[in-house]
């Protein structure tokens, strides 16, 4: 039912890194034990645990118990706050549900609670009722320790009603030597025997069990029974009549109470402090408080406590001679006194009643009321009330001329009274009348002039008021005993709870700092994972934001020339700060001292005199702190931090930020590497593409030097022809054979010429499209068939040269609207790989090879199948998952880049938006490109280059 502090404290460091539904089972566990110690908090945690109950996957009987557990929280609070109605309620429901699934521990916890808000109502018949309840239940769930909590309670009470009666019922089943107790039930036995030992008058004793459970209560969590500990604890100071000890206990309470916002612990405190200024003759500040206490206490006007402050607002006022104030105060204390069932509170309020009324001239009503409180106290065996009531009847009779009473021998009534008071007096153990007892009497028997008598009783009044002194003394040495006693135990209990603290605070800082170092560990592998040094800084910036107080952060990186450091990410205040350079030869930049020095700088106050070097436009930091970014060996550059408050940064948010910058610098080193590595890609790919274009012009030439060579042949035949003929004219003389055979001859070489010629043209024509396209990478629309021809014309030079063939199956009127230019690039690669990678090196005794390789098209609706085949010798199991990487080859050295498959296959994804796909086996190897026949268009902000 309550848990210690270190079990609270534990349940909330192991309740911080859980997430979700797994946070459920503590929720309810620290929602239940912090709703004394803490309200506020215990109402949050059953909310969230209520909104994650349906997620935690319970069975529905378990969640409509667990739902029950954080109704009686919400309850308990309630009855705090002084919300009775809303309290039972909640309670009434609660316990419904938990007798329903038969769980004996949550019935007992709330007939507990029931009885708590019985009391508050004044209600103590059912106050009695609900505990024993709880008992029941307890022991029949097995719960030891809950059954004994809810009989100690009740044996509490029942001192109140009748202290004897409750010392027999109770004090065997708990001994006031019992040992050690476990802390819950600690509170309330103590509590028990601090009660009766405070009826019997020991108050040293009393005080003594009070602490212990003052102690218990606050171990346990029990908040208000260490309110109400502490209250107790000053009463038996102020009755040893040592008020200042008591004003300090009394305030201790009130500081328990005030933040509570409890109204009834709040009340009782006031209470008790304005009786115990009332006693040092403080009476305007008593009276305040008191006002301030029955105010506060309006919501519970049921509670003991209500009564007790009307109680005391009686006393002060008549102590003030404000009597008709005093009248109404035990009057609406004797309804109080009705209600509760209580004979002290009845005795009393009738006999303030009397006391009042005798000052308003209402001497029959006072009489009446005296008589009636006389008759509360006899019937009671309360003879230290009696006692008090027969004084106020003598005090009537001297006042009032009122009828004698029945069997009067004494020369008057007040005489007659005040001997009553004598004997009853006599009655109690240990008891000696007070001086003013025997002065009153003495006063009485000089008015009746018997003087002698009064001279004797004077005497006695005399030795009276001695051991009157001598008791004060002695209670002043008891009261002295049981201040080092409770301040012993006090600063025990306050070393044991600050060492419970103490733990708990280690506790938490471990776990924070786990809970920091594992959130740290996850940014490090954000920040590390970014490649591109901007989403780095973005990475950098949102997490420093997030982790540390910062008004502006910026990062300055060394420049290529190692002479100065440029910001290259800068934010103030939420707006991005201009670029700035700091040359190295700078001696005063924070940043420069900590770049030439590799190690960290820290301002926790910048001097005023520094704002005269402050960047134009940023503001004045107060807190700086400086880290290098360090590598290894190697130095990148500098990360600051900056806050307007000074002292900004202590050890912990230091660490923090070192562990950033060291993941900063690990991050901004590999993307500077990345950077590298993609220019030095983008020059291999630029030069691949200068080798591809180098070989497309090798065809070329090739390709002309037959067809311009034979026309070049015969026109040079001509040539030697026409001299001829010429020679033959300007001679001899040519004969019609000569010039017939002439005409023949020069008839087939024009026509071969010309021939010769057209296929030249046809070639350029061809090469020039496929140039143009393989440039520019134009989007155009074309015909399959007519670009697969002249790309081939492009290679056929290198596929005569190897030996080998290649086949063409592909159907005119395949149109496409895509970029013929990277298109030819990919079956030009896919050409080369087979060349270079299929076949064995072609015979070198002229034979033929035997390689052959076949493009073929396949339309499928809106798309189309390109396949690249070859017979060649296939690709080994091992390479077939790597052989669109970068710079993958088997044949590095030998021709090989371990470009032209990612090259291709980068052109086929992202530009011709297809797939391409490869099998292969020992016969030989497939390509499969898969296209769209019109191509996705391109973003226009994106690189144009797909390479």
């Amino acid at each position: 039912m309550f848990a210690l502090e270190h079990d609270v404290a534990q349940w909330d460091s192991a309740l911080l890194p859980l997430r979700g539904a797994g946070r459920v089972p503590l929720l309810l566990l620290l929602s239940w034990h912090l709703r004394q110690r803490n309200c506020a908090r215990a109402i949050a945690l059953s909310e969230e645990a209520h909104l994650l109950l349906p997620l935690a996957g319970l069975e529905p009987a378990a969640l409509e118990q667990a739902r029950a557990r954080l109704q009686l929280v919400q309850a308990e609070v309630a009855w705090l706050q002084g919300s009775l109605d809303a309290a039972e309620s909640l309670a009434l429901a609660a316990q419904a549900i938990s007798c329903a699934h038969d769980n004996g521990t949550a019935c007992a916890d709330a007939h507990w609670l029931l009885s708590s808000i019985a009391v508050d109502r004044g209600d103590h018949a059912r106050r009695d009722a609900e505990l024993q309840a709880a008992a029941e239940q307890a022991r029949r769930a097995g719960d030891a320790l809950r059954a004994s909590l809810a009989d100690a309670a009740t044996a509490r009470w029942a001192v109140l009603h009748d202290a004897p009666a409750a010392q027999a019922r109770w004090g065997r089943q708990f001994p006031a030597d019992g040992g050690k107790l476990p802390a819950p039930l600690a509170t309330w036995v103590h509590d028990f025997h601090g009660l009766l030992a405070h009826t019997s008058r020991d108050l040293g004793t009393a005080a003594g069990h009070y602490m212990q459970s003052y102690e218990a209560a606050l171990e346990s969590g029990q908040l208000r029974g260490a309110i109400t500990a502490a209250i107790n604890i000053g009463d038996c100071f102020a009755s040893l009549n040592d008020h200042e000890s008591a004003l300090e206990w009394m305030q201790c309470a009130l500081d328990l109470a005030r933040p509570t916002g409890w109204p009834r612990s709040i009340g009782a405190c006031q209470t008790h402090a304005a009786e115990t200024l009332r006693k040092l003759g403080r009476l305007a500040a008593a009276e305040e408080l008191l006002r301030e206490a029955l105010q506060t206490l309006a919501p519970v006007t049921g509670a003991r406590t209500y009564a007790n402050a009307l109680l005391h607002l009686g006393e002060l006022s008549l102590d003030k001679g404000d009597y008709d104030t005093a009248l109404d105060a035990f009057s609406r204390l004797a309804q109080r006194a009705e209600a509760l069932g209580q004979a002290d509170f009845r005795s009393v309020a009738q006999r303030g009643s009397a006391h009042a009324l005798s000052y308003l001239d209402r001497p029959d009503e006072a009489h009446q009321a005296a008589q009636g409180a006389c008759q509360l106290a006899a019937a009671q065996g309360d003879a230290m009330h009696q006692v008090a009531a027969l004084r106020v009847l003598a005090m009537l009779h001297a006042r009032h001329d009122l009828p004698p009473p029945p069997g009067m021998q004494e020369r008057n009534p007040a005489l007659h009274f005040l001997h009553q008071a004598l004997q009853v007096a006599a009655s109690i153990d240990g008891y000696v009348p007070p001086g003013e007892l025997l002065d009153a009497l003495a006063r009485e028997y000089a008015h009746a002039g018997d003087y002698a008598r009064a001279y004797d009783i004077a005497l006695d009044a005399g030795v009276a008021r001695e051991k009157s002194h001598t008791q004060q003394a002695n209670n002043r040495a008891t009261a002295m005993q049981v201040y080092h006693q409770t301040e012993h135990a006090r600063s025990e209990g306050y070393h044991h709870r600050e060492l419970a603290a103490s733990e708990a605070r280690r506790a938490e800082v471990l776990q924070q700092t786990s809970d920091t170092l594992e959130r740290l560990s996850a940014i490090g592998q954000e920040i590390t994972t970014h490649l591109d040094a901007g989403a780095v800084f973005q990475v950098l910036d949102r997490h420093v934001h997030a982790l540390l107080p910062v008004n502006t952060f910026a990062v300055y990186m060394l420049d290529p020339a190692g002479t100065a450091l440029r910001r290259a990410h800068g934010m103030e205040a939420g707006r991005p700060l201009p670029d700035n350079a700091i040359p190295l030869s700078n001696p005063r930049a924070y940043s420069v001292r900590c770049l030439l020095g590799r190690r960290e700088v820290y301002i926790a106050q910048v001097p005023p005199k520094r704002h005269a070097y402050t960047v134009p436009g940023t503001l004045h930091n107060q807190s700086v702190l400086y880290v290098p970014l360090t590598v290894g060996e190697r130095v990148l550059g500098v990360m600051t931090v900056q806050a307007c408050h000074a002292d900004a940064y202590g050890e912990r948010e230091r660490l923090i930020f070192r562990t950033l910058c060291a993941y900063g610098a690990i991050a901004l080193d590999n993307a500077s590497a990345y950077r590298q590595l993609q220019d030095a890609q983008a020059q291999l790919v630029s030069q691949e593409k200068l080798a591809a274009l180098g070989s497309l012009m090798a065809g070329v030439a090739h390709e002309l030097n037959t067809p311009i060579g034979n026309s070049l042949l015969i026109a040079s035949t001509m040539q030697q022809k026409t001299e001829d003929v010429e020679r033959l004219m300007n001679g001899p003389g040519l004969r019609r054979s000569d010039l017939a055979a002439y005409i023949d001859d020069a008839g087939k070489a024009a026509a071969l010429v010309m021939r010769g010629l057209h296929s030249a043209a046809d070639l350029v024509n061809s090469f020039k499209q496929v140039a143009v396209d393989r440039t520019t990478e134009q989007r155009r629309q074309f015909d399959l068939q007519q670009v697969s021809n002249e790309i081939i014309a492009t290679v056929m030079n290198r596929i005569r040269g190897s030996g080998h063939r290649i086949e063409m199956e592909i159907g005119f009127g395949i149109a496409m609207d895509s970029y013929p230019g990277p298109f030819g690039q990919v079956i030009t690669n896919l050409i080369n790989n087979a060349l270079l990678h299929a076949f064995a090196p072609a015979p070198n005794d002229g034979a033929a090879g035997t390689g052959c390789m076949r493009l073929s098209a396949t339309l499928d609706g809106t798309r189309v199948q390109i396949v690249f085949a070859d017979n060649g010798g296939g690709i080994a199991k091992q390479h077939l998952s790597r052989i669109f990487d970068p710079f993958f080859t088997t044949k590095l050295g030998q021709g090989g880049s371990g470009l032209g498959l990612s090259i291709s296959y980068n052109i086929v994804t992202a530009l011709l938006g297809g797939t391409i796909e490869v099998a292969s086996s020992p016969a030989g190897t497939r390509f499969t490109l898969d296209l769209p026949l019109v191509a996705p268009q391109l973003d226009a902000a994106a690189p144009a280059s797909i390479y």
